[in-house]
């Protein structure tokens, strides 16, 4: 069902790419947009080892385009670094398959965006994450990504300089 990576040798393991996941702060999630146009959005993520969570807004493009298909696929860049001198770039990145979708009990809902309190603000007390969290609560949605899978990539120049 999936394309396998013609290039293994930059294939990242299971674990490497995970890990890139869980450092990483932003990526792009791509859906199926208007009029067959695809429809990618940069956005925060919090990644939990099996889902990954995003916020929206209640309405809009990203949640017509979800509830029309919740087909997805996001990915997130962990390095890019350009090796003039090889004429090639040192990149890491993942690519996660999945499905989403609009998480509507209220319980799980909270623990979701609680995730991305944490990650996004880590030094800040459970109190600040609540008051926050009920702040804004009516104005957004929280979305959960089911994996299908997950792939990872680094480019020769990112991992000759990952040996040194």
């Amino acid at each position: 069902m999936f394309h396998t990576m013609r290039r293994k040798r930059q294939q990242l393991s299971p674990e490497e790419a995970e890990a890139v996941l869980l450092r990483g702060t932003t990526g792009v999630l791509a859906l199926a947009g208007d009029k067959a146009f695809p429809y990618a959005v940069p956005i925060s993520y919090a990644y939990d080892g099996e889902h990954i969570y995003f916020h929206s807004a209640t309405e809009g493009h990203k949640i017509d385009a979800i509830r029309r298909n919740p087909n997805a696929s996001f990915a997130v860049i962990d390095r890019d670094e350009i090796v003039p001198e090889k004429y090639t770039t040192a990149f890491r990145s993942v690519i996660v398959f999945g499905s989403i979708r609009i998480i509507e009990d209220d319980a799980e809902k909270h623990a979701a965006i609680h995730k991305l309190a944490v990650k996004y603000a880590p030094e800040n007390t459970e109190q600040q994450h609540t008051h926050a969290i009920e702040h804004a609560w009516k104005r957004f949605c929280m979305l959960e990504m089911s994996i299908a899978h997950m792939t990872g990539k680094q480019g020769a120049a990112a991992a000759s300089a990952a040996e040194k």
